[in-house]
């Protein structure tokens, strides 16, 4: 079975730093797009940042200058390093990968909280 698993959330201070990390189970070559999201309570699911196929990236505004996405083709893995967090920051993040041959993939999420 195809899965994508983040690891990395946690619990950190105001203006702290959190990396997170997704593993792919296929390489990424197989991905158009590999990303990550973050659902809040009350709010809808929505794009941190994003990798696509041909290396560029997209970052959501409220992020850019903050959190810096990578990947490592030879790992499978693609990261998340987020610095200055703000408590708006908190959410429950997912990896999600998008490729025409295996389907739309989310991993289980991992929830960051951002608190003092």
């Amino acid at each position: 079975q195809v899965q994508v698993v983040e690891s990395g959330g946690g619990l950190v201070q105001p203006g702290g730093s959190l990396r997170l990390s997704c593993a792919a189970s296929r390489s990424l070559r197989y991905f158009q797009t590999m990303g990550w999201y973050r659902q809040s309570p009350g709010n809808q699911r929505e794009l941190v940042a994003d990798f696509k196929s041909d290396g560029t990236t997209n970052y959501a505004d409220s992020v850019k200058g903050r959190f810096t996405i990578s990947r490592d083709v030879s790992k499978n893995t693609v990261a998340l390093q987020m610095n200055s967090l703000e408590p708006e920051d908190t959410a429950v993040y997912y990896c999600n990968g998008r490729s025409g041959l295996l389907g739309n993939l989310w991993g289980q999420g991992t929830q960051v909280i951002v608190s003092s």
